[in-house]
C-alpha cells in the first residue's frame, strides 16, 4: 500500500473513507473484511495493477530475510491474509505454494472469506488434508491457530526466531 501511495498518490483519493472504516474497525463497528476491502479499493484507480505488483517485488525481493532463504524447502506453503495476487509473483519466484485472501485485483473486493486466523487453518486443511505442518513461522500472534497445527512453531521478528509463546 505504501509503495502504491508513493507511486500513485491520486489512487488514494478515498483516503478519508478508508480512515473512517479504520476508525469503525477499531471501535468494533466494522469487520476486518470490510475494512480490508475499503483499503484495497484504491486498486480501482491504478493504471496497471500487475505492473505495480511487479515493480514492488523488483524493489523488495531482496528484503526477504536470510533466515527464510536458508531454511526454505521445496514443500513450503505460504498461508497469508494478504491478497493472493500480491504474493503470487514472489511465491512463484521462490517456487512455493500459496494460500491467501482471494481478492479482485481491480476492485479490492474479497471473494469468500478473508484468509485470517481460523480461516487459514480451514483453507489449509481443505487444500492439503494430508499435509503435516512440521515448522511454522509467523510474525503475528493472530496466527496461533496455524501455529497449533505445527510440530514446531516460531515467532519471527526480523531475523530472530523464538519458540511460539504458549503453543
Amino acid at each position: 500500500i505504501l509503495h502504491c501511495l508513493a507511486k500513485y498518490p491520486l489512487a488514494f483519493r478515498k483516503l478519508p473513507i478508508m480512515a473512517l472504516y479504520g476508525a469503525k474497525y477499531i471501535m468494533h463497528l466494522e469487520s476486518k473484511t470490510k475494512l480490508k476491502e475499503q483499503v484495497f479499493s484504491f486498486l480501482n484507480y491504478l493504471p496497471d495493477v500487475d505492473k505495480a505488483v511487479t515493480d514492488f517485488w523488483s524493489r523488495n525481493f531482496s528484503k526477504i530475510e536470510p533466515w527464510y532463504l536458508k531454511n526454505k524447502r521445496d514443500d513450503d506453503i505460504f498461508v497469508s491474509a494478504s491478497p493472493e495476487f500480491l504474493l503470487k509473483p514472489v511465491c512463484d519466484r521462490l517456487a512455493v505454494r500459496l494460500i491467501g485472501t482471494k481478492m479482485d485485483k481491480k476492485t479490492g473486493r474479497i471473494d469468500g472469506r478473508n484468509c485470517y486466523g481460523e480461516e487459514k487453518v480451514r483453507r489449509f486443511k481443505e487444500l492439503y488434508p494430508n499435509e503435516r505442518v512440521e515448522n511454522f513461522y509467523s510474525d503475528s500472534l493472530s496466527d496461533t491457530p496455524m501455529a497449533k497445527l505445527a510440530d514446531r512453531a516460531f515467532r519471527v521478528k526480523h531475523d530472530t526466531l523464538k519458540p511460539w509463546p504458549d503453543k
